[in-house]
């Protein structure tokens, strides 16, 4: 009889049991839509499921224990709860996801030239997502830029407001700025490329700080912009947004996704900007803001192909036309010398793509060609420019045991001709690359990336560039990456120098200049925080040090009325250190803080001074709140800049040797409860702050642009007389911020996906 109940209780225990064990089970939300497919698990447990396309979730069959129960998913900050599971117990979790202006775990390819998360990079990579470009919505990227720490948006000309970015207080020229991993911006533009790119079809901005010439040759001296737009596969059907600001700007964003074939996807985006109010509040009888209308239309075109290789294409066409100058101006008197106007026609067309080859290996051929035209005159001088670029790589990925390699050839084309007296005849080069990449992941939580280029250009000569850069795992949540490397630079002043083109100075070149290299050494800690309260929060620091040679720097001081380039017989270096802290809580308050510190100098001769135009700090901020049963979001975003040198005129100048202390802060506010439907509005430049505070005007001898009533000496130095007492000349080259006051700003967004 015993034996009996034994066996009956064997039969019935697993029942028994059963019932003994936990269910957890609920519904993911952000704000007030749910979210399918999260990913919600038990932590170093087989326990697990994802959200069904409602967002709910179930997870039953769990032992009683004591838990970390997550929930993770791409966009989102993870989620993560400690639970004690009870015999027979039912658990219902309200997840609430907060979005994640900055996740960690982004895929980045910038760094290596390789898809890898960005916690695994052993090169430093900051990421921004199409979340931190809302926060403060602008026209063009090079504006959208201006809140990122440790990345300044530099204005170059106080009339036509052209510009270009400086990376950790180095020059625009040092920074290379790539559209899906191909240099189509550079040279000429770089000045006026980045704008006209939809904002809506942005996948994420990646920045690497530092040399990466190794992977990416000329210009990449001090760091790189990564623009990656988004597939077919993360695009939405149809997407429109358009702004207007009180200042009279209008922008318009409009873009959607068509299904050409079961196998053929086409991304259409277009950008119409314009502005055309004259506005002269400094009261110097010039614009202050550029007059502008510009047209972009960008096109992607992606095809599936068998076992999911990669064959996409796209191309972008952008039309211009720009002035600025006295409020009299009109198109009649462009070129002349009676009305002073700025005036420039912009016509330039891109392609880029990527094929992967129908082979076993992992070959992937890049390309991308380029065309800028640019009619442009200055007062009355005219500067007519042609530029082609053309780059095509190849790249073979392979990996053997602990050996990531990556081994590439590239051939890149560069035509140049203007009508310059600097350019007698047109600049047409080709230089051939080789390269080669090893990641080393010779331990779990050790790596080690050794990396080499070689080029050849026919007018310097063979040029290699080396780099290492290791990563330190020490735990999950904490992260060391030390980077050193190269890079160099091969220049045309006329493509890269606006200042250059104003008709304001003259331009000397004293020799035959020789390319720029630098060193670069750069030590990175990174930071992860889960607190058991929903709290997360990322720590990333940096210092870096950078030390040119043969660097090509312009001279404003020697002459007043020229702008002197030559190679710095001397050393010119860049340091400091950087912090950015972003925190989110789970009352959907949001903080992202940024501070750069940073000493750039050039020594020549024994004397060391700090670099015109480079801020010795730099603050940047996002504090964000999200009233959830509302769906009403505030954002308030800003920057804070130290003091720079400037480009006076001499001991006579009245304006001031240094910018003050200056700031530029704006707030936004945020509704999304309907649905498809945002609408947005706020104030730009809250504190109504411009260059002219403090100085007696912002450019010199503005009434008399063509200088036809200075006296000058034998010299050609300008003598003081009764109607010029600071013995001046018309320079529009003191800038340092833009000119725009406060005004306020309405916007809405609409989206099918």
């Amino acid at each position: 009889m015993k034996s009996y109940y034994i066996v009956i209780l064997a039969f019935i225990w697993p029942f028994l049991c059963h019932g003994q064990e936990g269910v957890i089970f609920g519904v993911v939300t952000s704000g007030n839509k749910t979210v399918p497919f999260v990913n919600v698990y038990l932590k170093n447990t087989l326990a697990g499921t994802a959200s069904n396309e409602n967002g709910n979730f179930k997870i039953d069959e769990i032992k009683p224990g004591s838990y970390n129960f997550m929930a993770t998913a791409i966009g989102y900050l993870p989620y993560k709860q400690p639970l004690e599971i009870k015999p027979g117990q039912e658990i219902y979790i309200a997840i609430e996801l907060i979005p994640s202006p900055e996740a960690l775990d982004e895929m980045v390819v910038t760094g290596t030239l390789k898809g890898v998360q960005r916690s695994e990079s052993p090169v430093p990579v900051e990421v921004y997502s199409p979340t931190f470009l809302k926060k403060n919505p602008t026209a063009s990227i090079f504006e959208a830029l201006q809140n990122v720490n440790g990345v300044r948006p530099q204005i170059n000309c106080n009339v036509c407001n052209t510009g270009d970015i400086h990376i950790n207080g180095l020059e625009g020229p040092y920074t290379l700025v790539l559209i899906d991993g191909m240099p189509i911006v550079s040279g000429l533009g770089t000045v006026y490329g980045l704008s006209g790119i939809p904002n809506s079809l942005i996948q994420q901005i990646e920045i690497v700080k530092g040399p990466a010439s190794s992977l990416y040759g000329s210009e990449a001296v001090g760091g790189l912009i990564n623009i990656i737009t988004k597939s077919a596969l993360e695009a939405p059907d149809f997407f429109a947004d358009a702004f207007a600001t009180g200042w009279g700007e209008y922008n318009l964003d409009v873009g959607a996704k068509i299904k050409l074939s079961p196998k053929t996807d086409m991304l259409l985006g277009i950008n119409y900007f314009n502005y055309d109010q004259l506005i002269d509040n400094n009261g110097d009888n010039f614009t202050d803001l550029t007059l502008q209308d510009r047209i972009s239309v960008f096109q992607k075109w992606n095809l599936k192909r068998k076992d999911n290789r990669i064959l996409s294409l796209a191309g972008r066409f952008f039309y211009e036309d720009r002035w600025g100058g006295e409020l009299q101006w009109t198109p009649e008197y462009r070129g002349g010398n009676e009305i002073y106007g700025e005036s420039i026609y912009t016509r330039r067309w891109e392609i880029l793509g990527k094929y992967q080859l129908p082979v076993k290996e992992q070959l992937l051929l890049s390309f991308s060609y380029n065309d800028h035209s640019q009619n442009s005159v200055y007062g009355d001088v005219p500067y007519l420019a042609d530029q082609r670029i053309g780059f095509g790589q190849l790249t073979w990925d392979k990996k053997h045991g602990i050996h990531d390699l990556l081994f590439g050839a590239a051939l890149r084309y560069n035509y140049y001709n203007d009508n310059t007296t600097a350019t007698l005849t047109s600049d047409e080069v080709v230089i051939p690359s080789l390269f080669v990449q090893d990641e080393i992941q010779f331990a779990k939580k050790h790596a080690l990336l050794l990396g080499l280029r070689y080029d050849f250009d026919k007018r310097h000569g063979s040029i290699v560039t080396p780099r290492s850069a290791y990563r330190f795992k020490i735990t999950d949540e904490d992260i060391l990456r030390i980077n050193a490397g190269t890079g160099f630079r091969v220049v045309n002043l006329f493509t890269e120098e606006h200042a250059a083109l104003t008709g304001a100075r003259d331009v000397v070149v004293t020799e035959a200049l020789k390319p720029e290299k630098s060193f670069n050494v750069n030590l990175n800690y990174l930071k992860k925080i889960f607190a058991d309260n929903g709290t997360y929060a990322t720590i990333d620091g940096s210092l870096f040090y950078t030390h040119f040679s043969n660097a090509i720097l312009p001279d404003y001081d020697t002459n007043p009325n020229q702008i002197i380039y030559d190679n710095l017989n001397g050393k010119s270096i860049s340091k400091g250190l950087s912090l950015n802290i972003d925190i989110a809580f789970p009352s959907g308050f949001k903080l992202l803080l940024g501070a750069t510190l940073q000493d750039v100098s050039q020594t020549e001769n024994g004397v060391s001074q700090r670099q015109i135009l480079t801020e010795s700090y730099t603050g940047t901020w996002n504090l964000g709140y999200t009233f959830k049963n509302i769906g009403l979001s505030i954002d308030y975003t800003g920057n804070l800049y130290g003091p720079m040198r400037l480009p006076v005129l001499g001991e006579t100048d009245p304006r001031s040797d240094y910018s003050p202390i200056w700031s530029i802060q704006n707030i936004q506010f945020t509704y999304s409860a309907l649905d498809n439907f945002e609408f947005y509005g706020g104030i730009k430049n809250l504190l109504d702050w411009t260059p002219n505070r403090g100085n007696p005007f912002i450019i010199a001898r503005s009434n008399d642009p063509f200088d036809k009533e200075v006296t000058f000496d034998a010299n050609g130095k300008p003598l003081a007389t009764p109607n010029n007492p600071n013995g001046l000349t018309f320079d529009p080259s003191y800038v340092y911020g833009p000119n725009q006051g406060i005004r306020g700003f309405l916007g809405i967004r609409y989206r099918i996906n």
